[in-house]
């Protein structure tokens, strides 16, 4: 006879309850763990009875499934990946911009496409699960995972992680071209101590609430499969216990019923390195006591949870919430019936396909910013032959070119890379798009950075690999006079610099944003040949630039811009398209202002250090276009509103120039007096308008009055009646914003 929970004819809870009653405690246990499928799958399928692996290559996931079939229960795996910015670790899968690099094309629509390829492409080698989107606001430019972010604003980390999320659940689980989305890491993880990664965040949930808080909230409530728990404690607490944040917020307030995941060893490092749990078994119970769901890659927990249960520290029937909410997640995706094996067709047909790269090459055209042009661009490609230099450490460098979580970044021992026919850099890029009587010469100039073992040994107390230090690169005299006797010759120069993955992700912050090893003074040189020069700007989050960049001729940012940003890059410099790219983060002019986010508080001494200007070198929401953009006639329908009201207002917009543009008109609100400190201005709303050279159009905005809060002292988002102010423009900066005033009454 067939056991009940076998039979998809059931209603989901009937079969899980089913289930859950058959289990042993052991059983239960394993379902929880979520294993590195790179060690002994043997000992993690048969043993552990382990529910979920991750960091599979194609052969090992499909031998732990064959291993599935020799347990007593053949508990179908959930198989989880790091689908980043694309299929990660696949080689020959689409590579898209980083996080961060797509947040600059402020386009909702296009971050959906590459999620839902993404999902098309991991769903084919098997993947259920993606870790993805990022919800954490970069404030700190010194941590090392600003680049897998959405930037700084979270009304804009709202609209683009939903997108995301939209992108890789599909139609919904039962969608098999479906993958369950992440949201991570809940809450708080970016704002660190000096920059520091998973280091204490001093938060207060009145701080929380205000800007932290508000993109999950938005994802929980559209259904976002999964929730990952940060790496730090708060208040003395870390993510995984806290009770407040997980119990009363997320599954209270915001009636959550999805999968909580710790991150990488959030248990084990209560144990070696937080050191707020005396051993396996009191951390194992103080995290399923605290709700956790799945425990990533802690392989102590199986014996701390069973020997928790022995020491009557833990009752089995503590385990069920848990388990009871992985079978469901494991029913509603049709494991049971369909465990979604690589699908040798599917690969071939639906991975790295003509038409996902060409969504690629248009999300890599959108995120790149012009952050400054003396009218130098584009190139002017109609008056003969020229010659360009392209010099710089990433001119060439395709697998840097894809930065972290890309197959080269070293999370899959696997894969080294993916392949270089798909990667088109900088310097291919001009040399296939530039005119056929251009001479394009290269030269790399510098090197950046080299790694070496850390001293404290290779690994940490728990056995996972240390990060290594990094040693930046000393000046090469001969490749800097090779580099600038080609600039000697050319007319013109496109420097290619920024940083490399030693400098960034997990574990890897930065004590210092400057250009590092031999790039300044590279860029130094160049400057001294007086030939004019493009500083790409190839970096995975904003960096501190020294006068031979800020200087030149032109700068464009182009973030980490996957696998078609050489093309993107080289077709913007030749004036093939239009910059439309806009920053969703800060540029500092130096380290020691962090933070530089443009909706701080208001209220200090002064406006600018005593040594320094605290304006950041380029602003939240700048970029420029090859044209020219009037804004005019900001008029508000109706100054006096409630909070059930819209505030609706009209502006004009006219291209005065001789190019097309799509201008990113952007709405802040103030509110001017609040009971409370409060930000100065917020984003609220942002329109993309296409306009074509000379002509004028009038732009709506439509805001709910009710999007118009403030947290008070108690914690509660409310709209305070009282003075607002609407400012409307190209960029955060006050200078380039039309005001109108409006009034909230009772």
């Amino acid at each position: 006879m067939t056991e009940p929970f076998r039979d998809p004819l059931l209603p989901i809870p009937g079969r899980v309850a089913d289930l859950l009653a058959r289990m042993t405690p052991a059983e239960k246990v394993g379902q929880m763990l979520q294993l590195d499928a790179r060690d002994d799958l043997d000992d993690q399928v048969l043993r552990v009875n382990v529910g979920s692996i991750l960091h599979t290559s194609p052969e090992r996931v499909m031998r732990a499934h064959r291993l599935v079939q020799q347990t007593r229960l053949r508990i179908p795996l959930l198989v989880g990946e790091d689908c980043i910015h694309g299929h990660s670790f696949w080689k020959g899968a689409t590579i898209f911009p980083t996080q961060l690099g797509m947040a600059a094309s402020w386009n909702p629509g296009l971050v959906e496409q590459a999620a839902r390829i993404t999902a098309v492409e991991a769903a084919a080698t098997g993947i259920h699960w993606t870790f993805s989107p990022v919800l954490c606001i970069a404030r700190d430019l010194r941590w090392g995972r600003v680049d897998e972010t959405f930037g700084e604003d979270p009304f804009l980390i709202g609209e683009l992680a939903s997108a995301m999320v939209r992108g890789y659940q599909g139609a919904g689980l039962t969608d098999p071209t479906a993958i369950l989305a992440t949201a991570k890491h809940f809450a708080g993880y970016s704002e660190t101590q000096g920059g520091r990664d998973a280091s204490e965040a001093d938060i207060s949930r009145r701080k929380l609430r205000s800007w932290f808080l508000p993109p999950f909230e938005r994802v929980a409530r559209e259904g976002c499969g999964s929730f990952m728990l940060g790496y730090q404690t708060m208040d003395g607490v870390p993510i995984t216990l806290n009770s407040w944040l997980l119990d009363e917020v997320l599954r209270g307030e915001w009636g959550y019923t999805g999968t909580l995941v710790t991150d990488w060893d959030n248990v084990g490092r209560m144990v070696w390195e937080q050191k707020v749990q005396p051993d396996y078994a009191h951390a194992a119970a103080a995290a399923v006591k605290a709700g956790n769901d799945v425990v990533m890659n802690t392989p102590g927990f199986y014996d701390g949870a069973l020997q928790a249960i022995r020491d009557g520290l833990l009752a089995e029937a503590e385990l069920d919430p848990a388990v009871a909410r992985i079978l469901t997640l494991k029913f509603e995706l049709g494991l049971f019936e369909n465990p979604r094996r690589p699908d040798r067709e599917r690969i071939e047909t639906v991975i790295g396909t003509p038409a996902h790269a060409a969504v690629n090459l248009e999300i890599a055209r959108r995120s790149l910013v012009l952050l400054r042009n003396d009218g130098t661009l584009p190139l002017p490609t109609g008056g003969g032959p020229r010659t360009i230099a392209v010099v710089g450490p990433l001119a060439d460098d395709a697998q840097e070119q894809l930065g972290d979580w890309a197959g080269g970044s070293g999370q899959a021992g696997w894969l080294e890379g993916q392949p270089r026919e798909l990667i088109t850099t900088v310097l291919d890029g001009l040399r296939r798009h530039a005119p056929t009587d251009w001479t394009i010469t290269h030269a790399p100039g510098a090197g950046i950075a080299e790694s070496i073992p850390h001293p404290d040994g290779p690994t940490c107390p728990d056995g996972q690999p240390r990060m290594p230090i990094v040693v930046p690169a000393v000046p090469d005299p001969e490749l800097i006079a090779d580099a600038v006797a080609q600039a000697e010759a050319a007319d013109h120069v496109v420097a290619v610099l920024g940083d490399c993955i030693p400098l960034v992700g997990e574990g890897r912050s930065t004590a210092t944003l400057e250009l590092i090893g031999g790039q300044i003074a590279l860029l130094d040189a160049l400057t001294a040949t007086g030939t004019p020069m493009t500083v790409v700007l190839l970096a995975s989050k904003p960096l501190v630039l020294p006068p031979s960049a800020m200087d030149a001729a032109a700068l464009v940012w182009a973030a980490n811009p996957g696998m078609a940003g050489g093309q993107a890059i080289a077709e913007l410099l030749l004036g093939l398209i239009e910059p439309s790219g806009r920053l969703p983060v800060s540029f500092a002019r130096h380290a020691g202002q962090q933070p530089t986010y443009y909706n701080q508080i208001r209220g200090q001494h002064g406006d600018r250090y005593a040594d320094l200007t605290q304006a950041p070198a380029f602003a939240f929401g700048e970029g420029l276009s090859y044209t020219t953009v009037e804004y005019a006639d900001l008029r508000i329908a109706t100054d006096l509103l409630t909070e059930g009201d819209t505030l609706v207002a009209d502006l004009g917009l006219s291209n005065t120039g001789a190019r097309p543009v799509r201008e990113t008109v952007q709405a802040y609100v103030s509110d001017l007096v609040t009971s409370v400190s409060w930000a100065d201005q917020e984003l609220k709303a942002y329109r993309q308008v296409d306009l074509a050279p000379g002509e004028e159009v009038t732009v709506r905005f439509e805001i709910p009055v009710a999007d118009c809060t403030i947290v008070d002292a108690e914690g509660h988002r409310i709209v305070e009646p009282g003075e607002f102010e609407l400012r409307v423009g190209p960029s955060s900066i006050a200078r380039s914003q039309l005001r109108a005033r409006f009034r909230v009454t009772a």
